[in-house]
């Protein structure tokens, strides 16, 4: 890697992560505060200070050293992780007002979705904003070329095939198609295909190649029809929402092979490797980089809906069984969950920054 590159990496990557953490912490911040909550800091990035202030309302606003996250501090907090301090018992009825665990069950449960939420919702206008003014890209789901000596080849695809579904569900576009097949390395598909009249099924199995520190399945097919369809307004907005409905079950879909064995967590990748991605798309277009900038909020706003203590999902997973239960759950389970949570958490992060310095190592060595 030259160095103008890992500038441009670091640049992309520190201006992308540090966009869909700043949306994500306002989502929190600004339902917070319309229900009157006391917000004491608000953070971009972890660890000793690097420049803050506070405005009238006494809320520190704070950039952190270490840019991998953030978070809102309430009023009663011992922590960014939203933990109650120990002091919580002795507070006045006034403090008690404006602490966020004195909050009614819908409320703090309001205020822990709204982080995902605003990842959504910021994916949604990066997408509905592009199809309005640059246009939808996209291929027909036609074959312009099969390269011989490859799988589609073998399977007995031919040039002007329309691709219609990939194991049984619908395909509308090439990229879509060529996804499904990423994801499916080594794995036999079923492809039904419009030939002239006759409606055909084909059975391949994608080649394994590596992508870095992935594996990808290739079939060896080629599009050349590539559209930009600029939309109106509500068919922009309704294209954003299939768009993120598309990043999500692909996202799920790859999450559940994980868990089942299907595919391994070398596929996983972290910090480093959207540094490298950043710093590609960057180089190509400014557009890329805001596409790719709403799939990895929609990536984000679902991995914080895990139920995992520690992340949103595991403080609204503690807030059903409180609805449940009709009170909280214990102290320590709570304390206990939020420790296995972080220890969880700091497992993956370990995992993905070592495939993605595998994967780093790999392509400088080749």
């Amino acid at each position: 890697m030259d160095i103008p590159f890992v500038g441009t990496s670091v640049v992309a990557f520190l201006a992308v992560f540090s966009a869909l953490v700043f949306f994500h912490e306002l989502g929190h911040f600004w339902v917070a505060r319309r229900f009157g909550i006391r917000v004491d800091v608000f953070s971009i990035g972890f660890g000793p200070s690097l420049w803050s202030r506070k405005d009238r309302h006494g809320i520190e606003w704070r950039l952190a050293a270490i840019p991998l996250g953030g978070y809102v501090k309430f009023f009663g907090d011992a922590s960014g992780a939203s933990n109650q301090s120990p002091e919580l018992e002795q507070m006045s009825e006034a403090d008690r007002r404006d602490c966020f665990h004195f909050r009614p069950l819908h409320q703090r449960a309001a205020v822990v979705a709204a982080g995902p939420i605003a990842n959504f919702l910021l994916a949604f206008v990066i997408f509905a904003g592009m199809f309005m003014t640059v246009g939808q890209s996209y291929s027909d789901p036609v074959v312009d070329a099969v390269l011989p000596g490859k799988p589609a080849a073998a399977a007995g695809f031919q040039p002007d095939d329309r691709i219609l579904k990939v194991n049984g569900d619908d395909i509308a576009t090439f990229e879509e198609f060529r996804s499904r097949v990423a994801m499916n390395a080594g794995r036999e598909m079923s492809f039904t295909v419009k030939r002239g009249e006759s409606i055909l099924v084909l059975t391949a199995t994608p080649a394994v190649e590596t992508d870095g520190s992935m594996k990808v399945g290739r079939l060896g097919l080629a599009s050349e029809r590539k559209a930009l369809v600029k939309r109106g307004p509500l068919d922009a907005m309704w294209h954003a929402v299939l768009e993120i409905r598309d990043t999500s079950v692909m996202i799920f879909r790859v999450a559940g092979e994980m868990i089942v064995g299907e595919r391994s967590v070398k596929d996983l990748g972290g910090p480093l490797k959207i540094a490298e991605i950043s710093g590609e798309v960057a180089q190509v277009s400014l557009l890329g980089l805001l596409m790719m900038t709403a799939a990895l909020s929609v990536n984000l706003g679902l991995v914080n809906l895990l139920p995992i203590p520690v992340l949103d999902g595991g403080h609204l997973l503690y807030y059903a069984f409180e609805a449940v239960r009709g009170r909280p759950l214990a102290e320590k389970i709570q304390e206990y969950g939020f420790r296995m949570g972080m220890a969880l958490v700091l497992l993956l992060m370990v995992v993905v920054t070592w495939n993605d310095l595998i994967g780093i190592v790999s392509r400088i060595q080749s």
